[in-house]
C-alpha cells in the first residue's frame, strides 16, 4: 500500500495543527494527528445540506460552520435557489486555500459561486452576532458534539450556544448538526432549547454499512 504524502499543514487558531495528506486520489484532513474527514466518505456531509436546506424559499440565508473539503457547501449549492446567500464560517485560512488549489476544480468552483461568502474565524461569532438572520445553520466542525476538533467549539453545543442559534434563526429555521456517532445527551439538550428535534442516521459513504448522525432542530413557523 502506498504511503500517505503530506500535502500541507497549518496552525489552528487557538492551538493545534491541521494537516492535509494524500494517497492516490484520496485526501485526508487530520487535526493533531486524528482524522477529521476524508474525500472517500462524504455522503453524510451531503445529507447535512439536503436535510438543512430543503425547501427554504426563494432567497434563503444559510450559514455553514466548517468548510472542510467543501462537500456540504457543494450539496447546499445544488439545492439552493439563485437568490440564496450562503456564508461559510471557517476557522483555518489554509483550508480555504486548499479548497481553491489542492482539492480540485469542483471545490474551487464552489468558492467562486456568487452566492458564497467566506467568513474567516469562529462560526460561533456569526451565530451570536445575529438576530433572526439565518434560515438554516449547518454545523460540521467536530467529530461529534462530544468529540471536539477544537476545545472552543464546545460552546456551540451548550445551552447558551443553542439559545444563541435559536435567536439567530428566522421563524421556521433549521439547525442541523453533523455527528460521527449518536449523541443522545445533545439531542435532549436541543429539544430543551425549544427546537423540534429529528434524528437522522445516514450512510457515511454510498453502499457502506457505517452510519453518521444528523441532528435536525426546527424552529416554530411564524404565526
Amino acid at each position: 500500500m502506498k504511503p500517505w504524502v503530506l500535502v500541507g499543514k497549518a496552525p489552528v487558531p487557538g492551538g493545534g495543527e491541521v494537516t492535509l495528506h494524500q494517497r492516490d486520489r484520496e485526501l485526508v484532513l487530520r487535526v493533531d494527528g486524528a482524522e477529521l474527514m476524508s474525500t472517500r466518505r462524504h455522503s453524510s456531509e451531503d445529507a447535512l445540506a439536503e436535510l438543512g436546506c430543503r425547501d427554504l424559499g426563494p432567497a434563503p440565508a444559510i450559514l455553514i460552520g466548517g468548510l472542510g473539503f467543501g462537500f456540504t457547501l457543494r450539496a447546499a449549492l445544488a439545492i439552493a435557489p439563485a437568490g440564496a446567500q450562503i456564508v461559510v464560517g471557517e476557522l483555518v485560512p489554509a483550508l480555504v486555500d486548499w479548497n481553491r488549489t489542492a482539492l480540485g476544480p469542483e471545490a474551487a468552483a464552489a468558492l467562486a459561486d456568487p452566492r458564497v461568502t467566506i467568513a474567516l474565524g469562529d462560526v460561533g461569532a456569526s451565530i451570536r452576532g445575529a438576530t433572526a438572520r439565518w434560515d438554516a445553520i449547518l454545523l460540521d466542525v467536530d467529530n461529534s458534539p462530544h468529540a471536539l476538533a477544537h476545545p472552543g467549539n464546545g460552546a456551540l453545543y451548550s445551552p447558551n450556544g443553542l439559545a444563541a442559534a435559536k435567536r439567530a434563526l428566522r421563524p421556521g429555521g433549521r439547525l442541523a448538526v453533523w455527528s460521527a456517532v449518536r449523541a443522545p445527551v445533545f439531542g435532549r439538550r436541543l429539544g430543551a432549547a425549544g427546537f423540534t428535534v429529528a434524528v437522522h442516521d445516514v450512510a457515511a459513504r454510498a453502499g457502506s454499512g457505517a452510519a453518521h448522525t444528523i441532528y435536525l432542530g426546527r424552529m416554530p413557523a411564524a404565526r
